[in-house]
């Protein structure tokens, strides 16, 4: 680990010198990279220098246990202020342990988050809803940017689709765990006898991919603008604003009508292309490395059921982790930080396992 740290200290060094240096805006690309580099490097730097500093007070308590000629005041200081220092380098030790696991590349950056009502038709959109509320709570109480990008609202409370960007740093980092299938059992409320039904949504969680990550050839879009309609075809505005983007190789298709400007939909709908496109090209790298992934929590596929939330229990499962917890409610209004604490803490011993 020495040498670990020792590394990781001139790194930060070279890499504060480089980011200081005016020239490097001029790479908008390499600055980029330095800037996410230093962004991860930073708090693994911050215990190492802690580690060090601890080590050497540690270092300097056992000379003057050793110091015969020191006095006996100062002697019986040192020795009942080392066993506090011992623990807090093993403490610094296991932080840097878990700091040091191998990481995500994508952990810093930004969210393109969709959720998409699955079976169960109304209740399934009205579900979907109520996801989307949930992590735009806990999004807040990370001091999170939470901006839609686009939406297909049922017209009673409910979503068929809701696609939002989430701004801020490590949202990937917080809400990758999310992609997968969400199922829900609850009494409707136009359910008369009091049955319940079981529902699904489909949450997909993209890291927010850069223009300099994804390179989209303006040739292989078609670019096809509409009048934008409501729910019953009921008219929004009286200008063709509404935006579709079909990617030619790929045959994805993105559709954006929520903003009034043509313009201000199309830039939105570019942002989920890319972050799609980006999604793409990664999940072909997964696939050609998985024997090497085993630490991951469940495949991140976004077919696999991954909760259930029980109404008539209060009870939130989660089936990768086999964690069940009492509080829906709690969860609901945003309060995650048990749940996504767990799966992160999960994530984090399984990449330490791999190591060993």
């Amino acid at each position: 680990m020495n040498r670990k740290i020792d590394d990781i200290l001139h790194r930060k060094q070279d890499l504060t010198a480089q980011l200081a240096d005016p020239n490097i805006t001029s790479d908008p690309k390499h600055y980029t990279e330095l800037s996410r580099e230093f962004a991860e490097i930073e708090p693994i730097a911050e215990a190492a220098e802690q580690l060090r500093e601890v080590e050497q007070q540690i270092q300097d308590h056992r000379e003057l246990l050793d110091d015969t000629a020191c006095e006996p005041e100062l002697r019986k200081m040192a020795e009942e202020e080392l066993p506090a220092l011992k623990k807090r380098e093993h403490e610094i030790q296991e932080q840097l342990k878990r700091l040091l696991a191998p990481k995500d590349p994508n952990d810093s950056r930004n969210v393109i988050l969709e959720v998409r009502a699955g079976t169960g038709g109304d209740e399934a959109a009205l579900f979907a809803a109520d996801l989307f509320r949930m992590y735009t709570r806990y999004a807040e109480h990370k001091r999170y940017k939470v901006e839609v990008l686009s939406s297909n609202a049922t017209g009673i409370g409910g979503y068929k689709e809701i696609v939002a960007q989430i701004t801020g740093q490590g949202a990937y980092s917080h809400f990758k765990f999310e992609s997968g299938v969400h199922r829900v059992q609850r009494v409707p409320a136009t359910e008369t006898s009091g049955r319940i039904h079981t529902s699904a949504c489909t949450v997909a969680v993209l890291p927010e991919a850069d223009e300099v990550d994804v390179a989209i050839n303006p040739d292989e879009l078609r670019i096809d603008v509409f009048r934008a309609s409501g729910p019953g075809g009921q008219s929004v505005n009286t200008t063709d604003s509404a935006v579709r983007i079909t990617h030619i190789p790929t045959g994805l298709v993105v559709t954006c009508q929520d903003e009034k400007s043509q313009h201000k939909n199309k830039a939105k709908a570019m942002k989920v292309l890319q972050a799609r496109l980006f999604d793409q090209v990664q999940g072909q790298a997964d696939a050609e490395r998985a024997e090497t992934r085993r630490g991951m929590v469940g495949s991140g596929d976004r077919s696999e059921r991954i909760r259930t939330y029980n109404f008539p229990q209060s009870r939130v499962t989660d089936h990768r982790i086999n964690l069940t917890l009492y509080k829906l409610d709690a969860i609901l209004m945003g309060d995650m930080d048990e749940l996504v604490d767990a799966l992160i803490t999960h994530h984090q011993a399984e990449l330490l396992a791999d190591q060993s």
